[in-house]
């Protein structure tokens, strides 16, 4: 399987516009805000060091489904891969052209997204676990960074974020379970048990953690119960972090190359990508930019010119439009 993957950068989550100077190069962009092109274009700017000031206009000279970038005294127009390519030449950190169409020929294109989703929600995963051991170490008698609020705001901050990449965990697992798991067990019948198993094996303990949040929201901060209530989720969390990352490996190092065997043509391989769209409605739609902070630079480009490629033009502008509003 080809790699092309360079040096980990930071996550979508570490990466706006606000983190860079008033000095920062400002680059002017044009376009319909309607176009994927156009969403694509300001989602991968946010990764450069730029400010970016979007004017929403049609391209006069070449249609409302060109966007123009203007910077300086340069004038760039054309499609994506042009314009990226321009940006990667002005603005090298991070490169984002070398990440786009970055796929050999035999892996089927809906498992690159198999494991791009993997490592979104190991990220989100890892950063619930880092929360939490700070919640235990301070026990609710001091306060942490002050956007938090107060102790029992922070909880139903967390709890939001549980909430969200429980969503997110169980459109995955369907997604694998209707669309992904089926290809393989045509070829071979009882091949994805196991992984079928492991994801209600979960099951209770997802929920579980949810229902420890709703219970630590509603304590008196700083108890003793309180603190026993945050180091049971603390290792429930842990928990399910293992538990993840074995079934991510597992999944990864022994099913996923078995979907080269498939054989699957292009036509195919484009129609199961809009199939696991379909399944993750939640995360590709009110959730899009939640998962996209789980993904570094490289990560999420690729995962939204898979999108790009094989969806629809209306369900692409609505999936683009929610990440840069």
């Amino acid at each position: 399987m080809g790699n092309c993957f360079g040096t980990q950068k930071k996550s979508t989550a570490e990466i706006s516009p606000s983190v860079f100077s008033k000095s920062s190069p400002i680059v002017k962009l044009y376009g319909s805000p309607t176009n994927p092109a156009t969403s694509y274009i300001r989602f991968a700017l946010l990764y450069k060091p730029i400010s970016l000031h979007f004017t929403p206009s049609e391209n006069p000279l070449f249609g409302p489904e060109t966007p123009i970038i203007l910077f300086e005294s340069d004038v760039v127009s054309g499609s994506p891969e042009t314009i990226l390519r321009y940006l990667d030449a002005k603005f090298p950190d991070p490169p984002l052209m070398r990440y786009v169409n970055c796929y050999d020929e035999t892996t089927p294109l809906f498992v690159w997204v198999v494991k791009l989703q993997h490592r979104s929600v190991t990220w989100h995963l890892e950063r619930l676990v880092r929360w939490v051991q700070d919640l235990v170490t301070r026990g609710g008698r001091a306060r942490g960074d002050p956007v938090m609020g107060s102790p029992r705001m922070e909880v139903r901050k967390f709890g939001r974020s549980y909430s969200q990449l429980l969503e997110v965990m169980l459109e995955h697992a369907q997604m694998e379970e209707r669309i992904v798991f089926p290809i393989l067990e045509r070829a071979d019948r009882g091949l994805c048990k196991a992984a079928n198993e492991e994801h209600a094996r979960d099951l209770p303990i997802m929920n579980g953690i949810k229902e420890d949040i709703k219970s630590i929201g509603v304590l008196d901060s700083g108890s003793p119960v309180y603190q026993e209530a945050l180091f049971n989720l603390s290792t429930r969390l842990k928990t399910l972090q293992e538990h993840c990352k074995e079934h991510f490996e597992e999944e990864e190092r022994e099913l996923l190359p078995l979907m080269e065997a498939a054989e699957l043509s292009k036509e195919q391989q484009e129609r199961v990508m809009e199939q696991c769209v379909d399944v993750m409605c939640g995360t590709h739609s009110h959730l899009i930019r939640f998962f996209m902070e789980g993904l570094v630079p490289r990560d999420g480009m690729q995962y939204l010119d898979l999108i790009f490629r094989c969806c629809d033009k209306d369900r692409v502008s609505s999936i683009f439009s929610v990440i840069v509003e």
